[in-house]
């Protein structure tokens, strides 16, 4: 891409728009810079260009109704997503989708196995899928889906929907960056609430339960709600039964993150978890500058201080302050 102010600024406002291909662009532009240096030198320049360009923008940063659908591998995350999709283009809202599938071990892309499943939208202007590579990252998401979702607000995009990996109990990194977390399950897949009680149900906003014309979906149900039941927070997270992929319960889950949006405006929740979300964005990208600057001191002065700790002369505190000195005196 073009690096130059000019470039950046027809990109932005392409995107603003909401021109798929500019769209494209900007998170492929995303996901080179977070790649690192040596494989996209040029691409952190151009980001914070276009990123400059989207934030004077007449849209409202963070005003896109992020949803989040997590849960293990074969619940039917991206059967729902699809049934969301259509749900919500009923209603004449533009959507975004944001599918962060596992990385390939060979190239480090996407499987795109979530994109495929979504094909019925895939003409429609108002529709934008993108899937993205996690690339290792833990948590369920990619390191470029918070920039990422900051292009779809800006292109336009009314709701953004946000679908994880599929790893299991570890999947928590959604609850940080959605305003509604989805969190499905389905029956027939062992006792689900034994193996998402570690961390991935305390996180949900709103319960499917998926392919409920199966055996042992009541029983799942049931469970569901006797836990929800115990919960002492104000808001009790509603359990809803779909299948599908026949667009079974389509209407009732729409009720339910119809009711959950509706609390988090009245209750003033939706402001704190964007304030929150604003704040691990710029928290993030800091961090990913003092990464790069630490990775450039990997050389003689790394290398000697971890000689100097093997030899008993420092400790490994003084080390650590030492390298942060360094980096500390490279940035001025």
């Amino acid at each position: 891409m073009d690096g130059s102010n000019a470039g950046s600024r027809k990109l932005a406002a392409e995107a603003m728009l909401g021109r798929p291909r500019a769209v494209a662009r900007l998170i492929s532009l995303i996901e080179n810079a977070v790649a690192g240096p040596d494989r996209a030198p040029d691409a952190g320049t151009a980001l914070r260009e276009v990123m400059a360009e989207l934030a004077t923008g007449t849209r409202e940063p963070y005003r896109a109704w992020v949803i989040g659908l997590t849960g293990a591998p074969g619940v039917g995350k991206s059967t729902t997503t699809s049934m969301l999709i259509r749900t919500l283009r009923g209603r004449d809202a533009r959507v975004g989708v944001l599918a962060v599938d596992p990385s390939s071990p060979f190239t480090g892309g996407a499987l795109l196995g979530d994109r495929v499943r979504m094909q019925e939208h895939a003409t429609d202007p108002d529709v934008f899928i993108r899937s993205m590579s996690s690339r290792g990252h833990l948590g369920g998401l990619a390191w470029a889906t918070p920039q990422a979702l900051r292009v779809l607000e800006a292109a336009g995009c009314d709701v953004i929907l946000v679908e994880t990996v599929g790893v299991g109990q570890a999947e928590v990194d959604i609850a940080k960056l959605a305003d509604t977390t989805v969190v499905l399950l389905a029956p027939g897949m062992g006792d689900g609430v034994q193996a998402a009680k570690a961390g991935i149900l305390e996180i949900a906003d709103v319960f499917v339960v998926n392919k409920a014309d199966r055996e042992g979906a009541r029983a799942t149900v049931r469970e569901l709600r006797n836990t929800v039941s115990l919960a002492t927070a104000p808001w009790r997270p509603p359990v809803v039964t779909t299948v599908a992929v026949r667009g079974e319960g389509a209407d009732e889950l729409s009720t339910a993150l119809d009711g959950h949006l509706a609390y988090l405006e009245e209750s003033g929740e939706a402001r704190r978890r964007r304030l929150a979300r604003a704040r691990d964005e710029i928290e993030a990208i800091a961090l990913a500058r003092l990464r790069s600057r630490f990775s450039g001191l990997h050389g003689d002065r790394l290398d000697a201080l971890a000689e100097r700790l093997l030899a008993a002369e420092i400790d490994p505190y003084t080390a650590a302050d030492d390298l942060v000195a360094a980096v500390a005196h490279a940035e001025r």
